[in-house]
This record gives C-alpha cells, structure tokens and sequence, in this order.
C-alpha cells in the first residue's frame, strides 16, 4: 500500500480533491487553480515553496486564495504561461517542499529535474543514475508519487520499450505535455 503524505492523507478524508478545496478555501491556504490548455492544474504553496500541483477535471469553487506577495505562487503562474505558450521553460528554479517524502523518492526526482525540455528518459536510465539498476519497478513507484507534476518533470519519463508509461494527470495529458514541447509523441506505443 502507497504510503500517504498528510496533504494526501488529508485529501483522501475529505473526499477528494473537491474536499480539500473547500478545507483550503475555509483556511485560507494559499492556493491557485490555473487554468490551463490541458485542464486545470491546482497549485497549492506554503512560505516560498510549492507543496503540490494536480490535474483537475473542474474549476475551483472560488477564486485565487493566494495573496499577492507570494512571489512563488506569481513565479510559478508566470512560468506556467511561458511553458503553455510552448516556452522551453525549465521550472528548476521553483522550489518545491518535498517533506513527507522518502530519500529514495528524493533521488529519482531530483534526477527527473534534470531531463531536458522536450526529451524523455526511461525509468531505467533512472534507476542507473540513482546507482540502483535494478530498481526500476521502484522508480515508476516514485515517479507516479510526484506531489508536484510538471515543475518535477515526470511527464518525460517513458518505458524502455518506448511505452508511454503512466501519469497521475492521466496518460493523454502525458502525451500533450510531450507534443507541447516538441517531442514526436507518434513515436511512442
């Protein structure tokens, strides 16, 4: 059984991802549904850092919970834009709280950073960077437990045999993030 950060834990209580909008709209917790061409993307930040990203099927049921002078939520939005508009953005510079998560997950992210804008690697190339070439089961596991989708790259994680692969945003979601950023998705299975 996957193990569960508070935020997810939390989410999961209340019903879902509509349940945890209304807690976080009631307290206040930063916040942002953004509005993008594939859907729209919930951004949650605490201090200067983003907490989580995920896909939803609806609008937010209120407007921005955000204030103004959370310059990482703006930065975030802003290069969210770029990418959208078909930007080579490379959202490294964002800075994504990562508690709650293992070291293991860590590592594979944190190599997921470094894949370059409109080019895929395979969970095995990640399993031989981390130093663990025999893991990479392991490391669709971490993958698919990214809190922050799109700032953590994962949509450019694809199986050896040139597989797509899954994604939390759900796989055509996958195949449109690719497409925007030029890589020839007809190539994948």
């Amino acid at each position: 059984m996957k193990k569960l950060n508070p935020l997810e834990r939390l989410s999961e209580a209340l019903g879902g991802e509509q349940g945890l909008r209304r807690l976080r709209n009631a307290f206040g917790i930063p916040s942002f549904g953004y509005e993008s061409p594939i859907g729209w993307i919930d951004i949650i930040a605490e201090g200067n850092q983003i907490l989580r990203t995920s896909f939803s099927e609806e609008a937010p049921l209120s407007g921005p919970t955000f204030p103004p002078n959370l310059p990482v939520l703006t930065r975030t939005i802003k290069l969210l834009d770029l990418y959208f508009a078909g930007g080579p953005i490379d959202f490294i510079e964002i800075s994504v709280q990562l508690a709650y998560t293992t070291e293991f997950q860590q590592q594979v992210w944190n190599v997921i950073r470094q894949i370059p804008y409109g080019e895929v690697r395979t969970y095995q190339w990640i399993a031989d960077q981390i130093g663990r070439p025999k893991s990479a089961r392991s490391i669709g596991n971490a993958v698919g437990a990214n809190p922050v989708s799109i700032l953590i790259p994962c949509h450019r994680v694809i199986r050896s045999n040139g597989g797509l692969g899954g994604y939390g945003g759900g796989v055509e979601r996958k195949r449109q993030l690719l497409a925007l950023e030029g890589y020839p998705v007809e190539k994948l299975k």
